[in-house]
C-alpha cells in the first residue's frame, strides 16, 4: 500500500461516548442517592486567570451538574503564596465532603507545582498526579489514572479495538499524557498488550517509527504536526493534542487545532479521533469516573 491510499476510516466520537459515561454515572450516583448514601463531590482549585484553564474548569463544573455530583470551585489572584495554597489543599485533604478535588495547572511560577500535587492526598487525587498513583499505575496496581490517557484506553475500550501485540507509538513524553500512556497501554490487559516506542523532541528518524505504528498516539503539543508521511496505512490515530491557533474566519480570531494533519492523515487511517469532539470529552468524563471511585471508596 503507498502511503496515498486512501481508506475508509471510522470516527472516534468521544463526544459521544462521553456522554453515554456521563450517563452511567448518571444513573449511579441516583441509586447511591436514593440509597441514602452522600452524593460525591469533586472540588476545583483555579489560581489566576489562563484562559484555557477557566475553560477546562468551567467544562468540569458543567459536567458535576449533568451527572449529579455536587461540585465547589475556589478561585485565587495569582499572588497567592505557595503556603497559601498548600493550606487550602491541607483543608480539602480533610473536609470529608469533598470527595476528589483538583488543582488546576499551570500554577503561577512562583509556586512550585510538584510540592502542591505531592501534598494531595492520594485517596482524593482524581486528576491522578500524586507519585503513590503514578506508582501504583508502573506496577499495575489499582489507583487514579490520568483522565486524559485513561480516556484514551476508554475510548480505544467502547469501540472495540484489539490493541494486543500491536504496535503502538506515542509522541510526548509528559507526566500528564505520553509517561502515562506507555504504561497503560503496555499493560497486561485489553485494551493494552501492546508493544510501545515512546518519541519526543529529540528522537531521531521520528518521521520512519511514526510511520512503523499499528497504534500512533500524538500528545506533542505541536499544531498539524503528525503529517501523512508519518501514517502507515490502515493505522489507528488519537490526537491529543490541543492547541489555539489563529484563524480569521472564526468570531473569535482562534480555532481549536489538533496534533494531526486531520483532512491528510484521516483517508489512511482505519480509526482516527477528531479534535474537538475527541479525546477532550473523554477526559472530563473520566475525571468524574474516577471522583465516583474516589466517592465509593470513602463510603467503604
Amino acid at each position: 500500500m503507498d502511503n496515498n491510499q486512501s481508506t475508509t476510516y471510522t470516527l472516534l466520537d468521544g463526544k459521544k461516548v462521553s456522554q453515554e459515561i456521563k450517563q452511567e454515572i448518571s444513573a449511579e450516583v441516583q441509586r447511591m442517592v436514593e440509597a441514602g448514601l452522600k452524593r460525591p463531590h469533586l472540588a476545583a482549585v483555579l489560581v489566576g486567570h489562563d484562559g484555557g484553564s477557566e475553560t477546562y474548569v468551567a467544562s468540569k463544573v458543567k459536567a458535576c451538574e449533568e451527572v449529579g455530583f455536587g461540585s465547589s470551585l475556589i478561585r485565587f489572584e495569582d499572588d497567592i503564596t505557595e503556603e497559601e495554597l498548600l493550606a487550602c489543599v491541607d483543608r480539602l485533604n480533610k473536609d470529608t465532603d469533598v470527595d476528589g478535588f483538583i488543582v488546576q495547572v499551570p500554577l503561577p511560577k512562583h509556586i512550585n507545582e510538584q510540592r502542591v500535587i505531592e501534598a494531595i492526598s492520594p485517596s482524593k487525587d482524581v486528576d491522578g498526579f500524586h507519585p503513590i498513583n503514578v506508582g501504583r499505575l508502573s506496577i499495575g496496581l489499582p489507583g487514579f489514572v490520568s483522565a486524559t490517557p485513561k480516556g484514551v484506553i476508554e475510548l480505544l475500550r467502547r469501540y472495540n479495538i484489539p490493541t494486543k501485540g500491536k504496535h503502538c507509538v506515542i509522541l510526548g513524553r509528559s507526566n500528564i499524557v505520553g509517561k502515562p500512556m506507555s504504561m497503560l497501554m503496555v499493560e497486561k490487559a485489553q485494551p493494552g498488550d501492546c508493544t510501545v516506542t515512546v518519541c519526543h523532541s529529540r528522537t531521531a528518524n521520528l518521521e520512519e517509527i511514526a510511520r512503523s505504528a499499528d497504534i500512533l498516539i500524538a500528545a506533542m503539543g505541536r499544531p498539524e504536526s503528525v503529517t501523512k508521511e508519518m501514517i502507515k496505512p490502515g493505522a489507528i490515530v488519537i490526537d491529543v493534542g490541543t492547541t489555539l491557533v489563529p484563524d480569521a474566519s472564526r468570531k473569535s480570531g482562534v480555532r481549536l487545532t489538533g496534533d494531526v494533519k486531520f483532512d491528510e492523515v484521516a483517508p489512511l487511517t482505519s480509526f482516527i479521533t477528531p479534535v474537538p469532539g475527541g479525546v477532550g470529552p473523554m477526559t472530563i468524563a473520566c475525571l468524574m469516573m474516577n471522583t465516583l471511585e474516589a466517592a465509593k471508596a470513602a463510603l467503604k
